[in-house]
């Protein structure tokens, strides 16, 4: 398994909770649900067999592009379309590893500041790096380069 592989319920991979997900959401009717989460799992596929095959990634990429649309549709005054981005924005969310709080992420960004040495914002790139990596993808990186900066400006 690489590292940005998961495992979740049991064993099973994003990818395959996903599978088992579009049956049931099939057998539901729940037609909304199968087609977004067939678009996910598509993502999925294709980045699995370019050899990437870091399935957390592949998730935050999408919940970006769905959320970047989102705010796009908004601006443009079309809710419908604004709405369905943000349920599959919120569907790929449930299939992440939950968010770092506030707190946790503030004592990450304190811990690679006082590894790093950084003291200055010309220093934030290795205490960004350093905080990513120790966040394992549980916080988004601009969140992180905010947290970061405003650390390094106190």
């Amino acid at each position: 398994m690489t590292a940005g592989t998961s495992r979740l319920d049991g064993g099973l991979s994003i990818a395959e909770r996903i599978k088992s997900d579009v049956t049931a959401a099939m057998k539901a009717g729940d037609r909304d649900r199968v087609g977004a989460l067939r678009l996910v799992l598509s993502e999925l596929q294709k980045d699995a067999k370019e050899g990437a095959g870091d399935e957390q990634a592949v998730l935050r990429r999408e919940r970006k592009r769905r959320r970047d649309s989102e705010g796009q549709y908004r601006d443009a005054g079309r809710t419908e379309l604004a709405d369905q981005e943000a349920f599959e924005a919120g569907l790929i969310e449930s299939y992440l590893p939950q968010q770092l709080s506030d707190e946790e992420l503030d004592t990450l960004v304190r811990a690679a500041i006082t590894a790093t040495g950084a003291s200055s914002p010309r220093d934030m790139g290795k205490a960004i790096g350093q905080v990513k990596a120790a966040a394992e993808g549980r916080a988004d990186g601009a969140r992180i380069a905010a947290k970061v900066k405003e650390a390094l400006a106190a």
